[in-house]
């Protein structure tokens, strides 16, 4: 590693060795062309001594600033202490009499250890006080604030590593951009292997912090070595099991933090649904939801308050709070006195469409659940009213049917989770991309009292203006836009004329 960084600076690098006991000593030359040559030297002592000639242009690794920082970047932790030779002043008492002006200063050369020579991971944790690990963390993680919590991990057998990970209090600035930094150290042995690699823990868990210590991996281990390497894939498996543990260990000893840890990372964990398929019930009892019966809601005790007759979990998705807890599609649960989850945050309608069970209980959107007591009896009664309709909202929307969830509301819409494009408009979305629009499906209540008008009405204007302002009122219960506005208004005039 270090001959690899110095071909870089140096014009040459000589290394000068003798063993102990040995008479004769040897000289290893290269310029880093690939060749090199070994030959017979002088040294007064064993040991060995490694020259670099530093290239033109290249002085600042020549600067005790320099050489300080790299030190304490790549050795800090070695076992063994690393020396650094300065010049520094020396103190002399004044003379009497003696100009401060034309005195010079005396220099000596003054032997200083730079780095710690010690690993606070390598020590036993009941070895390690809480401040310490505190100051610690206050060092890795560049932050003034103390951590939430810590696990530490120390593995030996068929793999041997230790793992020091933290869990900030509050969110790094990066976590949502694409160009996140991984907060995580790798060394070998206790020397700094690198800080910046992505492959470490999971994507959904890039706000931890800390430090992976593996005896198991060669020094020379480059980016694509680590990206397909077996031992750090069992290191990464183990240490997110490892973090999950600790996490759902929080959360039944401290509710307050734990709930501070879901507070600034629970919509990032619900990513792991989606890529971590084998700790998925782990993540999901790691999570909280807001419902309508309350917020802050495990899903473990959301199950525990079942019914007997309830079998699934019910869950709406969309993006406004309030509008969710309003929509026409869960008047059917109120009706029932059924509590529904409210996932409103953008990365639940990509994530929980493929989460279909917790703990073998099967998780359901709103509009896929049918009642034993739902019927579409009056769907060939409304035969007529449907084909109106349909021919007035041709190319809005993709179908019109009647509705069996809507027991108050003239109106919704639905996805259509059918539609081959439905899954990747939703992923494009939570990226931030502009999503194909997809026309939806506009389910009627054909018992309300407005539609009943409607079929007993001749006037073709007044139907026309109030399908399309149904149509409207269904996009804006989904948190979505009215798409004419001027139109709108039009419509809603002409309607309210005729009413008046």
């Amino acid at each position: 590693v270090g001959f690899y960084s110095a071909f870089m600076v140096a014009d040459k690098v000589e290394v000068l060795t003798k063993k102990a006991g040995e008479e004769k000593a040897f000289k290893w030359i290269s310029a880093g062309d690939g060749s090199y040559e070994i030959i017979d030297s002088v040294k007064d002592s064993h040991g060995t001594e490694i020259t670099l000639f530093i290239k033109e242009g290249e002085g600042e690794f020549l600067s005790t600033y320099t050489i300080e920082n790299i030190i304490k970047k790549y050795s800090n932790h070695v076992p063994f202490p690393i020396y650094l030779e300065k010049e520094v002043e020396v103190e002399k008492p004044e003379a009497e009499g003696e100009d401060e002006e034309k005195k010079e200063p005396e220099m000596t050369i003054k032997s200083e250890q730079i780095n710690k020579a010690s690993a606070l991971w390598t020590l036993s944790k009941n070895d390690l006080s809480d401040d310490e690990y505190k100051e610690f963390y206050n060092t890795i993680a560049h932050s003034s604030e103390e951590p939430l919590t810590w696990v530490h991990t120390k593995v030996e057998g068929t793999l041997d590593y230790t793992t020091l990970f933290y869990v900030p209090k509050t969110a790094p600035m990066d976590l949502y951009r694409a160009d996140w930094e991984s907060g995580l150290k790798l060394y070998i042995n206790r020397v700094f292997i690198s800080d910046g690699e992505k492959e470490l823990l999971p994507t959904y868990l890039r706000f931890v912090r800390g430090i992976i210590d593996s005896a198991d991996l060669p020094l020379n281990v480059s980016r694509e070595i680590l990206q397909n390497n077996r031992i750090l894939e069992k290191i990464k498996t183990s240490s997110t099991k490892k973090v999950l543990s600790e996490l759902s260990k929080l959360a039944k000893q401290d509710a307050e933090k734990f709930a501070e840890f879901h507070k600034e990372f629970g919509r990032t964990m619900k990513e792991g649904l989606y890529t971590d398929h084998a700790n998925r019930d782990k993540i999901l009892d790691l999570l909280r939801f807001k419902s309508l019966d309350g917020d802050n809601l495990p899903l473990k005790e959301y199950k525990e308050k079942m019914g007997e007759e309830q079998k699934e979990i019910y869950y709406i998705t969309g993006e406004d709070e309030k509008l969710l807890k309003n929509s026409p599609l869960l008047e059917k649960f109120k009706a029932k006195n059924l509590n529904v989850l409210i996932l409103d945050e953008e990365v639940d309608g990509v994530v929980f469409p493929m989460v279909t069970e917790y703990d073998k209980t099967p998780m359901k959107h709103v509009s896929d659940v049918k009642f034993d007591d739902e019927t579409e009896a009056d769907s060939e009664e409304s035969k007529e009213l449907l084909e109106k309709l349909s021919t007035i909202l041709a190319g809005e929307v993709k179908e019109v049917r009647v509705s069996t969830s809507l027991v108050d509301s003239p109106a919704c819409i639905v996805p259509d989770k059918d539609d081959q494009n439905y899954m990747m408009a939703q992923i494009m979305k939570q990226m931030g991309q502009e999503a194909p629009e997809l026309p939806p499906i506009l389910e009627i209540n054909p018992k309300n009292e407005l539609f009943q008008k409607i079929s007993a009405n001749s006037d073709d204007g007044l139907i026309e203006d109030v399908a399309q302002l149904l149509l409207d009122q269904a996009r804006l219960f989904n948190g979505d836009e009215v798409k004419d506005s001027i139109k709108f208004i039009e419509r809603m005039n002409r309607v309210m004329l005729k009413a008046l």
